[in-house]
């Protein structure tokens, strides 16, 4: 009887173990990802999608410091903290024979400096962060450089976006420096010219950006194009600029967590999403711009030629792509907490 009722104990663990097994924790930001597509997956692989959310690529590195063992799968974060977690060993390597659905994704957006092979990280979607204006009320024929939102008339008007990196980057671009600087003095600069902006900026704000312009809370400020290009279809007054003097351009990349439990489904999971036809539904529902050729292909011929998802080249060459900016993140956040509370 006892070895009968061991039996049955080892049967019954090793079946809850399977259903453990059967399904992937994905760890992303807020509303990145229709319910559809994962829904799909589910029914067409069996495996259950544990979905977790965060606000901020800080969140997510400070969750997986501090937690590594927390059960992650998939993450999501964006191209510069795809290399600082790289080199910092908290992500799984791909096993790319797993990967058939990668000979789907644009050359020009792979093999770069932030993850070189792509071993660790492949495109989910990518975007561009430019200037928004409501053409109601100001001709954005007017608005040529970030230096515009500088302009005194735009006093206590503007939306500048609740994210270190974007904040500063037009800074730095204002002065004629990269992007991601580490210079203590440039970054020290970009804070002095920012707190010549505040008078100027009404909010800071990144998680309601979208319906802010929509209601027309506020009329002129930095915007991710995704977002401006999803307010348009309520708001057929915003008008999205991409600045002369340049911008900023991130990718945001499916990874897998370094001690990831279910590894197998992670690849599984992220082949899937590679599909011409799953990526096509994604950008359909986001409005980000496509890393994949083929699902590009699939889109209506109005988005495929909508500038704010699909960019003239030109264009593109005005852009700067984010990248690690390694120990100086510190000053960086040093810098914006004086600068919000008015340091």
């Amino acid at each position: 009887m006892k070895k009968l009722y061991a039996l049955l104990l080892l049967l019954f663990t090793a079946t809850a173990l399977a259903a453990t097994d059967n399904v992937v924790n994905l760890y992303m930001w807020a509303d990145y990802m229709p319910m559809s597509v994962i829904k799909q997956f589910e029914q067409q692989t069996g495996i259950k999608v544990n979905v977790a959310e965060y606000d901020s690529n800080e969140t997510l590195y400070a969750k997986l410091k501090t937690a590594p063992n927390a059960g992650y799968d998939v993450i999501i974060p964006s191209s510069y903290y795809v290399a600082k977690m790289r080199k910092e060993g908290m992500l799984h390597k791909f096993n790319k024979a797993k990967l058939p659905n990668l000979k789907y994704l644009m050359p020009s957006l792979l093999n770069k400096p932030f993850d070189p092979h792509n071993n660790y990280s492949l495109p989910y979607l990518w975007g561009t962060t430019g200037i928004v204006v409501n053409k109601k009320y100001i001709n954005p024929n007017s608005i040529k450089t970030w230096a515009d939102l500088w302009n005194r008339k735009y006093k206590n008007q503007l939306l500048i976006l609740d994210d270190v990196r974007e904040a500063f980057s037009i800074a730095f671009i204002n002065l004629g420096y990269s992007i991601n600087d580490t210079n203590p003095e440039h970054i020290k600069a970009a804070y002095q010219r920012l707190k010549q902006l505040m008078s100027n900026i009404k909010l800071f704000n990144s998680d309601a950006e979208q319906n802010v312009y929509i209601d027309e809370d506020v009329l002129i400020g930095m915007g991710w194009n995704g977002d401006i290009y999803n307010a348009q279809k309520e708001n057929p007054d915003l008008v999205y600029i991409y600045p002369q003097d340049g911008f900023s351009i991130w990718i945001d990349c499916l990874a897998i967590a370094k001690n990831a439990p279910h590894i197998n489904n992670a690849h599984k999971f992220i082949n899937f999403i590679m599909r011409p036809e799953i990526t096509k539904e994604i950008v359909l529902a986001q409005g980000f711009s496509s890393p994949n050729t083929a699902a590009t292909k699939l889109l209506p011929k109005a988005i495929q030629n909508n500038p704010i998802i699909n960019p003239d080249p030109k264009i593109l060459q005005r852009g700067h792509f984010q990248n690690n900016i390694g120990d100086s993140v510190a000053l960086y956040t040093k810098y914006w907490d004086l600068l919000k509370i008015g340091g």
